[in-house]
């Protein structure tokens, strides 16, 4: 049901977060104006702020009602806009401080699933000294090497042996100062985006890159997009059920989307959660919210109206 003027009134003065200074800088920059202009065109007093490192200032500057944060990577997704949003008083979408920081720390975020026993594959992290055929030994091969902090599939290689570790490692460091090495899955790979603790219909992803990596996601458009996703409804069911307690695990709230692999057998890997998912014309969440019948602008609004305070409630 759209909204009503006075509930598009009540939302008052949006400010989007966009562009930043992380590695995702320009696919940031992409979401929060797809975001600006859906919301503009429902008459929300909405306009984008393009983060720098003088944030705090640009956010005293003028008066804000509420935060669309649609910052990437770090700085933006990883606790820290949260944070001082909290501090400021202003009411901001998505996942709070410590949701935001576990699930942005790959290593730790599958710490937290593995005590909560959900299915991760099995890693470790990387330094310059670490022993290749060691940690070949201990997980096995192919590996997935990526950056412990980075979105978009950046600094991401697959290794096939010992002998790659090395080169993966550098590739990985140049955005990260914590690398981590994981078993890889080989099999079919799922997404399920959750929206207000609600899991929308899983995508299959279908590449023909080695992995779902950043040029998949945004240069080459190559990229399949399986929506319906190919699963029977009891494999689906059970996706949508294992994404939503990932996502609750580490304490997510307000929106985000659960990457997993089906593996050979047919056993659900979780890979990561993002709490600030992409908004572009190619983003995964806005394909599955029009499936079930909510277009573009009605998800942005949608959005925007659960932004809250989750620390600091007292303001």
């Amino acid at each position: 049901m759209p909204a009503s003027q006075q509930e598009i009134k009540e939302l008052g003065r949006v400010a989007v977060l966009m562009g930043g200074c992380s590695a995702e800088r320009e696919v940031s920059l992409r979401s929060g104006q797809a975001v600006l202009t859906a919301l503009e065109a429902q008459g929300v007093k909405a306009f984008g702020l393009d983060l720098g490192k003088n944030a705090i200032a640009q956010l005293l500057a003028e008066p804000i009602d509420r935060a669309f944060i649609a910052l990437h990577g770090r700085g933006g997704e990883d606790g820290c806009i949260q944070g001082v949003l909290e501090w400021l008083g202003i009411p901001y979408t998505g996942s709070d401080v410590m949701a935001s920081a576990l699930a942005m720390d790959k290593y730790k975020c599958k710490q937290v699933w593995l005590g909560q026993g959900l299915p991760t594959p099995a890693s470790c992290l990387l330094t310059e000294e670490s022993d290749p055929d060691q940690v070949v030994a201990q997980l096995g091969l192919p590996l997935m090497v990526k950056p412990a902090h980075e979105g978009s599939s950046l600094g991401m290689s697959k290794v096939n042996s010992a002998s790659e570790l090395q080169k993966a490692w550098l590739e990985a460091s140049q955005y990260d100062d914590r690398v981590l090495a994981e078993r890889y899955i080989q099999g079919a790979e799922f997404t399920v985006s959750i929206v207000d603790h609600q899991a929308l219909p899983v995508i299959g992803l279908q590449t023909s890159h080695d992995f779902y990596d950043y040029s998949a996601k945004y240069v080459t458009g190559d990229t399949r997009y399986l929506l319906p996703s190919g699963l029977n409804d009891q494999q689906q069911v059970a996706l949508q059920e294992l994404a939503l307690s990932a996502y609750r695990a580490v304490g997510c709230e307000g929106w985000g989307r659960v990457d997993i692999m089906l593996d050979e057998q047919q056993q659900p890997w979780l890979l990561e959660v993002n709490t600030s998912p992409g908004m572009t014309d190619m983003s995964l969440v806005p394909q599955a919210a029009a499936y079930t019948g909510m277009n573009f602008q009605d998800l942005v609004l949608k959005l925007v109206s659960t932004a809250r305070l989750k620390v600091f409630s007292g303001h």
